[in-house]
Order: structure tokens, then sequence, then C-alpha cells
């Protein structure tokens, strides 16, 4: 009897331990969980001061981004000004209306540092990322310790957590080299569910149906870490979506409210693969702007008006024609005299879906966009303001008029712009096959386009840059920022020498910016054709052939601020052709 009464102590000692940890409120488990990830980043900088070896740093590395997974849903919601320096792109912070930049730093600096391969050369410069990181994390757990934590925030923070995981976790978005996206993705699914556990809910049937979602999806990441063979098209399906349906319902079941704020997702949208999902009003100047069908009534008879042009021969749909997905099927299209244009027309589909406008993004709504086009002498040489007492007298006009702006006596030129920009904000149809394979109400997905989403998620990284589902540079899950690339573009098929235009440096005068442009979206690609702003590539068969070669530095052009990686995708014939076959499947039923 006497062993056991020694053990006595040690074993109220222990369950003891375990009722404070399980009883830790979500703050407590928060601070406690930064506080791991301050001792990884430790034992990371001691490893990194002993001459270290390749292995061990790689080892630290891994073990201290797990960590910061656990707490990332927290971290990315509640203190998004250091998150973004915390795990975000290895690329300079470009603040282009300041005209200065911020230097990258956090893990995927550290991790360009030691992967592939480590140089010793790299040591100072190693030490120095991790000193800043771990400053970082201390700005974090100062907000965290002083804020309220409610349940209305844990529910929208875990929703953007499950996106992020689908849009920028498994891509390989941050983890470009280390390819550490799935075994990160079970921690960030793992850190969810204790964190709901933690909300004092009703054991429902729901909640036993999200939990035992989540560890089956973590046992299909057990099963298969390798990234490039990663199924994530089933991921997605199986586990992913049913974990957001599963999470609007389970706040319904707890009468948790929706925070409030303008999302660009729907709260209450059951996964982002939903026709009601995105919120075009997020992406509006102010209020007053807002999206209605009446609007965009108005606005399609504007669209369709050559009168806005000022010898009449021109209307918005002459270069944005319906049949090709509102472009023209141009290399670049011609100017009112005959002469060749600058660029490829883009489409209008999913432009309202974004924070920047035109190839250089030198606008940032779709109203300023539309006054652009109207006003420019090469393209239309209207004025909406010579149009304003002819439109309102107009007969065919005026119930639009009314019905669209009740309150109006007399019309204005912000309310013309508003109504064309609400008609181009129609024209988000999220019909096509892909999204009613991802929606479930399909399962018409060849095994060629099965392969071809998993390679342009995965292995071609398509998607570090064509963010699911928009496929365009808005970064989710919170779609505040749209994002530019440089990506060496060839002035000809097959040449050696950058095109010249400049793009969005023309504005703004900074040496990231040379030969930078917009991300465009994807969708409906097969009928948006030439591709690239110059309209160089006459198939998508020749852009995903550039993109293999790793762009323009890849291809043996000189592009010193390339933001595309120029290594080689290694991409076979078969993968290839399933790429484009998968392509195809973004294009809108009519």
């Amino acid at each position: 009897m006497k062993p056991l009464l020694k053990l006595l102590p040690l074993l109220l000692l222990f369950f003891s331990c375990q009722k404070q940890y399980t009883s830790l409120t979500i703050q407590e488990e928060l601070l406690s969980n930064l506080e791991e990830l301050n001792q990884e980043l430790l034992a990371f900088e001691k490893v990194a001061a002993k001459n270290p070896t390749q292995k061990q740093l790689q080892k630290s590395f891994v073990t201290s981004r797990i960590a910061y997974k656990k707490i990332e849903w927290a971290v990315e919601y509640f203190t998004p000004d250091p998150a973004r320096f915390i795990n975000g792109p290895a690329l300079d912070e470009l603040e282009v209306e300041e005209n200065k930049f911020l230097s990258p730093s956090g893990f995927q600096v550290i991790e360009e540092l030691i992967y592939p391969q480590y140089s010793a050369n790299n040591s100072s410069t190693l030490k120095r990322e991790i000193a800043v990181l771990k400053g970082l994390i201390a700005q974090v757990k100062e907000h965290l310790s002083v804020i309220t934590i409610s349940p209305d925030y844990v529910i929208d923070a875990s929703k953007m957590e499950v996106y992020r995981i689908l849009t920028l976790g498994i891509t390989g978005f941050d983890s470009p080299i280390a390819n550490q996206s799935i075994p990160e993705t079970k921690a960030s699914l793992s850190s969810l569910k204790i964190v709901l556990e933690k909300l004092n809910t009703n054991n429902s049937k729901t909640k036993v149906l999200l939990f035992d979602l989540i560890d089956q999806a973590n046992t299909f990441c057990d099963a298969s870490t390798n990234f490039n063979s990663f199924d994530r098209a089933s991921f997605i399906k199986k586990y992913l979506n049913p974990i957001s349906q599963k999470l609007v319902q389970f706040q319904k079941d707890n009468s948790i409210k929706n925070v409030a704020k303008t999302n660009a997702i729907n709260p209450d949208a059951k996964s982002l693969f939903e026709k009601n999902t995105f919120n075009v009003n997020a992406f509006i100047p102010s209020k007053e702007y807002a999206y209605s069908k009446i609007k965009a009534d108005l606005g399609k008879k504007l669209f369709y008006d050559s009168s806005l042009s000022k010898d009449g021969r021109r209307n918005c749909a002459t270069c944005h024609n319906p049949e090709l997905a509102f472009t023209d099927g141009l290399k670049t299209n011609l100017s009112l005299n005959g002469s060749q244009l600058l660029r490829n027309t883009p489409t209008l589909t999913y432009a309202g879906l974004q924070n920047a406008q035109f190839w250089d993004m030198r606008q940032t709504d779709l109203e300023k966009q539309s006054l652009d086009v109207i006003q420019n002498k090469d393209e239309m040489h209207g004025d909406l303001k010579d149009n304003l007492t002819r439109i309102q007298s107009n007969t065919g006009y005026k119930k639009l008029i009314k019905n669209a702006f009740p309150k109006t006596i007399k019309l204005e030129e912000w309310q013309l712009q508003n109504a064309i920009a609400s008609y181009v904000r129609s024209l988000n149809k999220f019909n096509s096959r892909f999204d009613q394979y991802f929606s479930g109400s399909s399962n018409t997905f060849s095994d060629e386009e099965k392969l071809g989403f998993n390679l342009f998620a995965g292995k071609g990284k398509c998607a570090t840059c064509h963010f699911i589902p928009l496929f365009n540079g808005t970064v989710p899950p919170i779609y505040k920022k749209t994002e530019q690339e440089v990506i060496g573009t060839p002035q000809t098929k097959n040449g050696k020498i950058i095109d010249q235009d400049l793009g969005r440096f023309t504005q703004y005068k900074m040496a990231q910016l040379k030969n930078a442009f917009k991300t465009p979206t994807l969708r409906n690609i097969a009928q948006t054709g030439p591709y690239m702003h110059n309209g160089v590539f006459k198939s998508l068969e020749e852009v995903v052939v550039f993109y293999n070669e790793g762009g323009g530095a890849g291809n043996g052009i000189t592009v010193e601020n390339q933001t595309l990686p120029s290594d080689k995708l290694n991409l076979t014939l078969a993968e290839q052709k399933a790429l484009v076959a998968f392509m195809k499947t973004l294009s809108d039923t009519k």
C-alpha cells in the first residue's frame, strides 16, 4: 500500500493539471498556445545560433509553423496587421499611395532562407528574421490578452479559418517551398475543434457531426501528406464544405448572432460555392451605391446606348460582347480612329468582386471604371454630363430612372455611373460546371477535369494567385485587397524580350511595379482569349506551357522583379491537358 500512497499526490496533481487545462477559457487557451509558439521560436533561435544542419533548421521551422497554425484562426481575425508580416508572402508590401514599401518578414521569408537548401551565408539574416517574428508574436499576445472574445466572433473567425484553409492552406499559398500544407491543415482544423468545444453550447447532433467531420478530415490528411498527390477535390467536397455547412447550423442551433459588419462573404452562406456566397456590396464606394436589380436594369439599357459615345458609333457592348463573356475576341481592340489599343479587353464577368479595375488597376471601383472608358478619347470619347438631360427626358428611360432612384428630381452623373456598374455587378452567374460540382448539385466532373483541379490547386500552384473560387487576385477570405503580379509576359509568343508595357508602374513609379498587372479572373476563360494583357497567347495550351516553364524568367527573358516563381513546374503533357480541361469547366452556362 505504501507505494500507492506515494503515488497518490502525483495522481492528484496530474488530474488537477488535466482539469485546469481542459477548463481553460478560449482566451486562456490562446495565450497558452501563444506561449507554446514563443517557446518553439526560442528553441528555433537556439538551433540557428549553433552552426546548425539544414535538417535541424527545417525541423525547428516545421514545429514552429505547426504551433502557429493552432492560433492562426485568432491571429488573422483579431490582429490582421501583424498577421500579414507573420505569415504573409515573401514579397514587399507595397503602399502605393505613399510611394513606399515594407520589406517582408515572418515564416515565408524564413522558409526561403532554409528551403530547399540552407546556406550558412544566410545565418545572420535567419537570426534576425526569427527575432522579428518573436516581436510580432509578442504584439499579438499583448492584444489578445486584453480583448473580449465573444461567441459571435469565435464563430465568425472559425468560418474564416475554414475558408482560409480551402483557399490559402491546401493550395500551398503560405507554404510555397516547404510544401507542409497538409500537416498544417490538420493543425488548423484540430484547433477549431478545441475552440468550439469551449463555447458554452448545446451538445446537439450538429455539434457531434461537426466534430466528427473534423476528425474525418484530419484522418484524410494523415493518409495523404504528400502535397502534389493530395486529393483536394475530394477533401473540399467531403469535408471542408460539410464543415462549413455544419458551422452555420451549429451557430443557428445555439442562437449565436452574426457579427455586424459588411462581409464579402455572406455570413449565412453554407459554403464558398453557393450562388449567394459573395456580396457585391462589399466592393462598392459607399452605401448609396448599393446594388439592386432595378439599378442593373437601368444600367443594362445604358450599356447598349451608343449615344454615350461622342460620334454615336460605340456602346459598352461594342468591346464587351456578351457572346464572348463580355470580351471582344481580339488581341487588342481598335481605337476610334482605327489604331491598335495597348491592351487586351478583359471580361466584365465577376469584375464586381475585386478592388481594382483595368489591367493596371488604375481605378478602384466599377463606377470610376465606366466613367474612365466613356471619357477615354480612344475608346468612346463621350461625356455623361452632356447626356443627363437627354436621358432624363427620354420616355424609354423615365420609368427605369424612377424605379432605380425614386427620390431623384434631377438626374446626376454618379447615378448613371452607378447604374452601369450595377449592371456589371449582375454578371456573376456562378452556374458553371465547376460551381455545380463543388456546390453538390452535380457530379459531372470527369476524372481528367478532377485531376486538372487538383493540379490547379496543388502541383501547378495556379491557385496561389488565382484564388478559389473567384479565380482572380482578390485575396481571401477577407477580400479587401486585389493583387498584381509580374510574370514576364513576352512581346511575342516564344520571344525572349519582355513586353514593353510597364503596367502599374505607369501610375506608381516603384521598381517593384515594373511590368506588373492585375491578376484577372479565370472564370469564363475558355471564351475570353487571346490571353495576357497584350493578347500574346492565342490558346490556353500556350498559356500553360508558358507557366510550366516558369514564366518569363523561366523562358529565358530578363525579368528582374518577377513575382512568379521561375522554377519549372514539371507538368507532364497529360497534366497540362488536364489543367486546360479543368479551366474549361469555369464557363458559365447560358
